[in-house]
């Protein structure tokens, strides 16, 4: 039985208790194989950002998209780096979604060394591996910009192939496709084997009315999860600022990072490290989300409700600045 001076001894640590249990709030991020997130979240942790800004992250390992999805609907992670698109379709079916902005950096349509390829119009009767399928929404601008551009419809005067990035990329190499509209980080590995970018899609976004250049991916977070660990998320937005700034400033911090990239060999690692630098968002939220709201608006006439659902705007509340709502 606790004495009288044993139960205030008691008393006196439940305020360190609560400190010690808040600064160790977990954020679980769920990160895909030789996905970006991993290298993000090997600089917090090798230089200690998650505990310094009051969290632990925790980093849950997924296998593709598809369980990334299943996973953080299903409360198995807390975030995802996912599309600005399913955000806006989750939240205006009435999940509270929060995004925090990731990477301003998407994929351009690659053609091998001397090809004869210079320009959208030169598509016609060429095979064209599009990553994501029919309605990815690279694919969608760049159709709509080679109707608006070259008027040319190349979902009839070209030959698509569907297909997964990696596939894609090896068929590309192959021979056996003339063009490629691919993600970001297999553009840069194909480069330093002189294949040539054609367009990226953010010249066509730029092309649709956006003023400069949009996050389309980034961290998501339901509502209650941010509600539930409030101080712990604004800490997970601190450090992830705080990596990337590591990385385009500390070139040590590459040496973390590099055993994760699968390069083999410099150019490959150089062009890596470019593009996710260049990709490091750095407008204000308001500037995102109105670039976001007219993006929004292109891809709802292009993809339509099985795009976008049902929603005719970005909903209320959707980008999320570190510290409260944009």
């Amino acid at each position: 039985m606790l004495s009288r001076r044993g139960l205030l001894a008691t008393a006196a640590l439940w305020p360190m208790a609560g400190a010690v249990a808040a600064a160790s709030a977990s954020v679980r991020v769920g990160s895909l194989p030789f996905g970006t997130v991993s290298w993000e979240a090997a600089i917090i942790k090798a230089r200690g950002l998650d505990t310094a800004n009051g969290f632990t992250l925790d980093v849950v390992k997924l296998a593709g998209n598809d369980a990334a999805r299943i996973a953080f609907l299903g409360g198995q992670v807390d975030t995802i780096v996912g599309d600005l698109l399913w955000a806006a379709r989750l939240g205006n079916e009435g999940r509270a979604m929060r995004f925090i902005p990731y990477s301003t950096t998407e994929g351009s349509l690659m053609v091998p060394p001397g090809s004869s390829i210079a320009g959208l119009k030169d598509l016609v009767g060429k095979r064209l591996g599009i990553a994501g399928g029919p309605l990815d929404k690279n694919w969608l601008l760049l159709k709509a910009q080679a109707k608006d551009a070259a008027g040319i419809d190349l979902e009839s005067q070209a030959q698509i192939a569907y297909g997964a990035p990696p596939l894609l990329a090896l068929k590309l190499e192959q021979g056996e496709l003339d063009a490629a509209l691919l993600y970001w980080t297999y553009c840069a590995r194909l480069e330093p084997k002189g294949f040539r970018r054609i367009i990226g899609s953010d010249d066509i976004m730029r092309a649709f009315g956006a003023t400069g250049s949009i996050a389309l991916i980034g961290y998501l977070f339901e509502g209650s999860t941010v509600s539930g660990k409030a101080e712990a998320i604004a800490g997970f937005a601190r450090a992830s600022r705080t990596a990337k700034e590591m990385l385009a400033n500390d070139p040590s911090a590459w040496e973390v990072v590099r055993p994760l990239m699968s390069a083999d060999d410099e150019p490959t690692f150089e062009a890596l490290k470019r593009d996710f630098l260049a990709g490091i968002p750095r407008r204000p939220i308001a500037t995102e989300r109105g670039d976001g709201e007219r993006l929004f608006g292109v891809l709802s006439k292009l993809g339509g409700e099985r795009l976008v659902g049902a929603g005719t705007t970005l909903p209320p509340g959707l980008y999320f600045d570190g510290a409260g709502n944009g």
